[in-house]
């Protein structure tokens, strides 16, 4: 498994609009190409940071959608929203959880 961890620098008021477009492309496009495992997007507080986690079945997978026209098309407009783009592949070394809460 590889997961991506993709820090998007962006101007507060533009916050809702990055993610939106990231919700859009990973609908439309992403979560289609194969070796797609997942994605959550996190948005600081501040309104300043968009934080992209995705995880896909290798790193050849990864590799193949950033080389996708269609895929490369989403990326290049979220790159027109935010002031810097900050991707970085990562392995998960360790996981832990608690049983969700009941009520």
């Amino acid at each position: 498994m590889t997961t991506l961890i993709n820090v998007f620098t962006v101007s507060p008021d533009r916050q809702d609009e990055l993610i939106e477009l990231l919700v859009r492309a990973t609908e439309k496009t992403m979560k289609h190409q194969p070796g797609f495992v997942c994605a959550n997007f996190h948005a600081s507080q501040d309104g300043e940071r968009v934080i992209n986690y995705a995880q896909w079945q290798t790193e050849e997978h990864y590799r193949a959608m950033l080389a996708n026209p269609e895929a490369r098309v989403h990326m290049d407009q979220a790159a027109k929203i935010a002031t810097d783009v900050q991707p970085r592949l990562f392995h998960v070394r360790s996981t832990h959880f608690t049983a969700p809460l009941e009520g």
